[in-house]
């Protein structure tokens, strides 16, 4: 008896330049279908997403670009391009409009919280929802794990960066994966040593100093982002690893008070939630999706 063929959606792997940076981008599914926009977070780059995107492919157009500095996407030197999560924001505003994204659904973690949120606070009109994985905007959200980088906010000292760079180990790279898992023994460790080999890329270190010191300035922003959930009411799907030390579970109820159309799920996982909790996320997306898209 012949078995039936599984058909998983093929993913393909492109780039494209955007103000003279190359912009390399995971996309699968059929354009015109609603579209899922993934922005990852620190310290990886669109390969967090590698299984999330097979499982929404077949019924929306899924994209997940690298930013500039991360995985595949081009790293000019910190002399030679602007660093600031502001200057990512337009980056990934010119990806979109390059890319013909009109309107999209916002997948947003840790570092893609804050370019996400200046993205959809600057034209929510394109905003169709978001999904919420560990991605924070109150103040309430940074924990004891801040007080190093709030320091280096306050005085941007060569002490105070260096004493940054242990996040930038590959056992503080190993530790953002395993931290709060059920079951760190189910987690493939080619993720962290993926992710460290690109920031021992000469110059990569520098890189993340900046960015570390730009996050100070998406505190700034919070009230604009919570001011635009407020006003725009944007449909949310909220997932939030509860076991996270970066983001703990604080960052999460204060959605509550902005957001009426929420959809609020703690999970019993760490900093990166798609890991153990994968066909959950998945499964509560596409629900997500198809009540948004009609």
């Amino acid at each position: 008896m012949e078995t039936e063929k599984m058909l998983v959606p093929e993913i393909q792997y492109k780039t494209v330049e955007i103000m003279g940076q190359e912009i390399f981008y995971r996309e699968a599914g059929k354009r015109g279908k609603p579209i899922v926009l993934l922005l990852h977070g620190f310290p990886t780059s669109s390969q967090m997403f590698r299984n999330l995107i097979p499982a929404l492919a077949d019924k929306y157009h899924v994209i997940a670009p690298d930013y500039v500095g991360y995985g595949n996407s081009s790293m000019p030197r910190v002399d030679e391009f602007e660093y600031t999560f502001a200057h990512m924001a337009d980056m990934v505003e010119k990806f979109t409009e390059k890319m013909d994204l009109n309107s999209y659904t916002l997948y947003v973690m840790d570092y893609g919280a804050p370019i996400g949120y200046r993205l959809a606070s600057k034209h929510p009109d394109r905003v169709d929802g978001i999904i919420v994985q560990n991605g924070n905007a109150y103040e309430e959200g940074l924990s004891d794990f801040w007080k190093p980088l709030k320091a280096y906010w306050a005085d941007r000292s060569k002490e105070n960066g260096d004493a940054l760079r242990s996040l930038l180990t590959l056992e503080a790279t190993k530790w953002q994966y395993v931290e709060g898992a059920r079951n760190a023994e189910m987690i493939n460790p080619d993720v962290w040593v993926l992710d460290q080999a690109r920031l021992d890329r000469p110059g990569n270190q520098e890189i993340q100093l900046a960015m570390f010191y730009s996050y100070g300035s998406n505190v700034k922003e919070y009230p604009k982002w919570q001011r635009y959930f407020r006003e725009h009411q944007p449909p949310m799907l909220l997932m939030w690893g509860k076991n996270d030390v970066i983001f703990p579970a604080e960052g999460a109820y204060p959605y509550k008070d902005d957001i009426k159309d929420l959809e609020f799920h703690l999970l019993d996982t760490g900093h990166f939630a798609l890991e153990e909790d994968g066909d959950f996320i998945a499964e509560r997306i596409r629900a997500f999706m198809d009540r948004n898209n009609r």
